[in-house]
């Protein structure tokens, strides 16, 4: 790829925001326990540390592009690795689980401009030819994030402290500030359409309700009618959206997008899958590391097969959906996903680590399938006008299902630990088995929402590259 030495520093620009913002999504993961000890709190409670940021990432994503148009690029990514930063260092500075939740939502704040915004810039840089070769190498960094991330997470926590997980992007982000003004186009938009504010904050409103609501039951300590009261806003708030959406010119996402049905079933699959799948890398290092007795760094390099397996499998994904079909693939891999989740239900200390190597290993190449597979079949029959718009939704509903999918899963953690009466760490493994068994079946109940998907569908498309950039799960 030959391009001038500004569009490359750009190219590394954008590349290195996508990977601050991926590891972060995944470097926390395994620090969580060292957290509640610090700040005071049960490691089984930590959820909302994770669910906070995804849930700050979904809320902002619908706006990046308009803000991004009326503002400038360049001012957008620059004030988006600012409130990165600010973020970090907010969460080291954190001296209670409110203080850094709050700090995690300023971090999410500006993770969720980062990739649409980049995304964004160079595509207006690029040729249309030039576009996906730009975007694959601007993917890489990204898919090093998870791949590293929990291990680092592991690493920093027993040679330092948690706090530094958050205090290295620091250095990271006055690099990228320094370079975002120099290299990034920053012109404006010339017009740019009314923002649908009313639509927005519907929407905002509705997502953040229902996350609290699953939220409040484990870790805000939310009384049964306080969390109905909430489920009840957010779904009346969602119903308003739509209806908002269906008699106005210019919505933020038109009811249109629906009438395709790959993206309704794609969607709608994505949100329920990953409602269950999305939980495993917040569930995986606790287990281990409270019930296993694993170190921080341990529980760290055994996610590593997961993402290992998972990068392998990408090459076979394109192949076997030519091979078999959408239809097939995603009801086949949906229950084999489900299955394998359910699977860590058996997970015990007694068992040899090849064992426990091997299960990982095919969570993650399964798991990797899936999120390929479902992106692409959301986005690959939306026509030019309407690709923008169905994936900003697509990249929302990612980080929605993510928030809500630790959230449910940390709801059903302290609803089994109290069940079982925790006096020891055998009745906390009790508590993860079964955690682990009831998240393998909602994902595997969401097969049946791909099995409306046309057996006809076969051809992949180049749309679902540059979203599965964007995909760290």
């Amino acid at each position: 790829m030959h391009q001038e030495p500004s569009q490359k520093v750009l190219l590394w620009l954008v590349a290195v925001g996508f990977f601050m913002q991926t590891l972060d999504a995944t470097i926390v993961n395994t620090a969580l326990p060292a957290m509640a000890q610090s700040l005071g709190e049960s490691p089984l409670r930590m959820q909302s540390v994770v669910v906070a940021y995804s849930l700050a990432m979904a809320m902002l994503i619908p706006a990046s592009g308009w803000v991004a148009d009326r503002f400038g690029a360049r001012r957008v990514y620059f004030l988006a690795i600012v409130f990165f930063v600010a973020g970090s260092v907010f969460c080291a500075l954190s001296h209670s689980l409110t203080q850094l939740v709050a700090a995690r939502v300023l971090q999410g704040l500006g993770g969720a401009l980062l990739l649409p915004v980049g995304r964004l810039v160079v595509l207006r840089t690029f040729p249309r030819e030039k576009f996906l070769q730009a975007m694959s190498f601007v993917a890489i960094p990204g898919l090093i994030g998870p791949l590293i991330g929990p291990t680092l997470g592991g690493w920093l926590v027993e040679v330092a402290s948690w706090h530094w997980i958050f205090l290295i992007n620091v250095p990271v982000g006055l690099v990228g500030c320094a370079a975002t003004m120099r290299y990034m186009p920053g012109v404006a938009a010339p017009t740019v359409a009314r923002f649908d504010l009313a639509g927005y904050l519907m929407l905002a409103f509705g997502m953040v309700a229902l996350s609290l609501a699953l939220d409040g039951l484990a870790s805000l300590g939310l009384r049964q009618a306080s969390v109905l009261v909430l489920m009840i806003f957010g779904l009346a708030s969602l119903v308003a959206y739509w209806l908002h959406a269906a008699r106005r010119p210019d919505p933020l996402f038109s009811t249109r997008l629906f009438s395709v049905d790959t993206l309704r079933i794609g969607l709608l699959g994505n949100l329920f899958a990953r409602l269950g799948s999305s939980c495993m890398p917040f569930l995986i290092p606790l287990l281990l590391q409270v019930t296993m007795g694993y170190s921080p760094l341990q529980a760290g390099m055994m996610m590593l097969p997961v993402a290992v397996a998972g990068m392998s499998m990408k090459r076979f994904t394109t192949t076997l959906i030519t091979r078999f079909g959408y239809r097939q693939v995603l009801v086949g891999n949906t229950l084999l996903v489900g299955v394998t989740m359910a699977s860590f239900g058996l997970a015990a200390p007694s068992q040899p680590l090849w064992v426990h190597v091997v299960q990982l290993a095919v969570f993650g190449a399964v798991n990797s399938l899936q999120f390929t597979a479902m992106n692409t079949v959301t986005l690959k029959d939306l026509g030019h006008d309407m690709a923008s718009s169905g994936n900003s939704l697509l990249s929302m509903v990612q980080m929605v299902a993510m928030g809500m999918g630790v959230a449910a899963a940390g709801a059903v953690l302290a609803a089994f630990t109290d069940f079982f009466q925790p006096s020891g760490a055998a009745q906390t493994l009790q508590a993860f088995q079964a955690t682990f068994a009831c998240m393998g079946l909602i994902t595997v109940a969401s097969a049946g929402i791909f099995w409306q998907l046309s057996p006809q569908d076969r051809s992949g498309t180049q749309a679902g590259a540059s979203v599965d950039a964007g995909d760290h799960g």
